[in-house]
């Protein structure tokens, strides 16, 4: 049994809505050792991508939940995690995030199926968008789901709400589309119906420590929070932040090349309030 292997299994969110979260991609240095390091922590499994020898698709029971890609050297870009959202044209979406100061740092570059934009909100919090462009093109596909949730630590959540709803179309009443409720000192995002994403207040630009930074943080749920972080810490890994939550726990966690990510045990990105 590996640490995430679940004993009760948090119930997974599915992919939803035409502006929701579709998918997370890391990009790393090597691959083999992303692959051994995720293997052993979070019990993925892997095949090759479509898109060359420098990226591999991360399965959970054979359903792929994330994309890695060891192109940071060629590229010249950070070790990170990354979540991308769904969009119906990303030419669109691209005048609006820089309309709204934001950064198009990659893109829009046609990739397989679909065209994919690597940007930056206004302060600074990495983000990518990607217009499915694959015959009978959906969605929204009937089963599919998220194997992670996201939340983003920003300056202002409201700001932040503000920025992503008017790039992606939140709150539009398009159907399939994507809404927002303030909760508390929070704002949640909720594709058909159900929680995908939280945006949380109080993060410092100019921060040194990246825990601290803007960022979108991806929440991957697993049975037992303590036993991952024990598994991450055998493997190379490190403990960067741990915290209690009133249904549960999560820890956010280094990989041995920097790639932060966090482990959680709550069932829903709406049971997470502080």
């Amino acid at each position: 049994m590996t640490a995430s292997e679940p004993r009760t299994a948090p119930e997974p969110a599915p992919l939803t809505g035409a502006t929701a979260p579709c998918w997370v991609h890391l990009v790393t240095h090597e691959l083999e050792a992303a692959q051994r390091f995720y293997g052993a922590v979070l019990g993925w499994t892997f095949r090759a991508a479509p898109l060359g020898r420098d990226f591999a698709m991360a399965r959970s029971d054979g359903v792929p939940v994330a994309g890695i890609g060891a192109v940071a050297s060629a590229y010249q870009v950070a070790v990170a995690w990354t979540p991308y959202f769904s969009v119906r044209n990303a030419d669109v979406a691209s005048a609006r995030i820089r309309e709204r100061s934001g950064t198009v740092a990659v893109g829009p570059l046609t990739i397989g199926v679909g065209r994919a934009v690597l940007a930056a909100d206004r302060d600074g919090a990495s983000f990518g968008i990607w217009e499915w462009t694959g015959r009978a093109a959906s969605l929204s596909p009937s089963g599919h789901r998220s194997h992670a949730w996201l939340r983003l630590r920003t300056r202002d959540a409201f700001d932040a709400a503000i920025f992503y709803g008017e790039v992606l179309g939140w709150a539009s009443g398009e159907p399939g589309g994507c809404e927002v409720a303030y909760v508390g000192d929070e704002v949640l995002v909720r594709c058909n119906g159900r929680p995908l994403a939280r945006i949380s207040s109080g993060a410092v630009e100019a921060a040194p420590d990246p825990v601290v930074r803007p960022h979108w943080q991806v929440q991957f749920p697993v049975a037992d929070v303590a036993a991952t972080v024990v598994a991450a810490e055998r493997h190379g890994g490190a403990l960067m932040e741990r915290r209690a939550v009133p249904h549960g726990s999560e820890a956010t966690l280094r990989d041995p090349d920097g790639g932060l990510f966090t482990v959680t045990d709550v069932r829903s990105p709406a049971d997470s309030d502080d």
